[in-house]
């Protein structure tokens, strides 16, 4: 606030200094201080340049200058590069294009080289930004290249994902090649959830407090803890698309929700949940697994069992094994919107 005043001093006084000239020029008396009417002129143009200075003066420093800033704050490093480059080369053709139009009679001599500067500048941006990734092709010779960049390119973590836990382990084996960025809003969020007097909710932000140390100590060149924002949007889970969408890179979450609206506006999603179900053990009806009975079933003589992926299997006639340690023949595979259940019967029934 007192950096916006002194802004809005210096524009009073500079502004006023302009109004002072211009109403010497307008009253077109040599000494118009020395004249009455001269004077009123010179008064005036000072009081309203002034006037003009102290309200303009934000708006033509402190405001660009956040705009700017948080335009650059969205933009990857690459996009930076990349548009810088292609202004250049955009101002470049300009500057070439300014002789033959500065042969044109006048006014288009004048007029024609300044829109040409912001024509080409702007086609330079937008095009150089758009096709970065062929125009670093262009300039390794080599496509695979940019073809593993992509692959590399970063993943943005859900509040989800990150309580869960299982990211830790994925990280750690390597299948995530990107690097993987938690934006201010979800760290945001789990301290909020930390802070909860629910217990329930207080234990889960901790928990994924802790998996994001866990992340830091074991993968500390794959995490970045990012102050992108989207101040429009309100939701996290609407910030998170939307970052997404700016950056072009894909979320990581087990939320259902959030990965069915993603996927509906164009972003790609790693489901935690969808990978684990893919790499659960693959097992066919009339195949034996060995299964610890360790509870009741909801039907009568049923028994409960799991692998060791967490997948329930269901033992017809096995509630007399509670407790025990059986061999079992996979007799129904079923799939469901939670993962996959096996229903069997005890070998020795068979």
């Amino acid at each position: 606030m007192q950096a916006e005043l002194i802004l809005r001093i210096i524009g009073f006084v500079v502004f006023a200094i302009i109004g002072w000239q211009l109403g010497g020029t307008v009253s077109g008396h040599p000494s118009p201080l020395t004249d009455p009417t001269g004077l009123r002129y010179v008064i005036g143009g000072a009081a309203a340049g002034g006037i003009l200075g102290f309200i303009v003066m934000p708006w033509l420093t402190i405001r660009p200058s956040a705009w700017a800033r948080h335009v650059v704050r969205q933009l990857s490093a690459t996009q930076l590069l990349a548009g810088t480059v292609g202004l250049v080369v955009g101002l470049l053709i300009a500057a070439l294009l300014a002789w033959p139009l500065g042969l044109l009679p006048n006014p288009f001599n004048r007029i024609l080289p300044f829109i040409g500067a912001i024509v080409f500048g702007y086609l330079g941006i937008l095009v150089a930004v758009t096709r970065q990734h062929d125009m670093r092709a262009l300039f390794s010779g080599r496509r695979t290249r940019v073809k593993a960049e992509e692959e590399r390119s970063p993943v943005l973590l859900d509040t989800s994902v990150i309580i869960d836990g299982r990211i830790a382990d994925i990280a750690t084996t390597g299948f995530i090649r990107g690097l993987m960025v938690v934006p201010h809003f979800v760290l945001s969020e789990l301290q909020y959830i930390a802070d909860s007097p629910d217990t329930l909710r207080r234990n889960r932000g901790r928990r994924g407090l802790e998996i994001l140390e866990k992340l830091r100590n074991a993968t500390p060149d794959r995490i970045s803890f990012s102050d992108l924002d989207v101040p429009e949007a309100r939701q996290v889970d609407e910030k998170l698309i939307q970052l997404a969408q700016q950056l072009g890179c894909a979320i990581v979450t087990n939320d259902y929700n959030l990965n069915r609206v993603a996927v509906l506006q164009g972003v790609e999603v790693l489901n935690v949940n969808e990978l684990a179900n893919a790499v659960k053990t693959v097992v066919l009806p009339g195949e034996a697994i060995s299964v610890d009975i360790i509870q009741e079933g909801r039907e009568i003589g049923q028994g409960v069992g799991y692998l060791d992926d967490g997948t329930m299997i269901v033992v017809e006639q096995g509630q007399q094994f509670l407790g025990r340690t059986i061999q079992a023949v996979v007799t129904k595979v079923l799939q469901t919107d939670k993962g996959r259940m096996l229903f069997a019967q005890p070998q020795e029934a068979r």
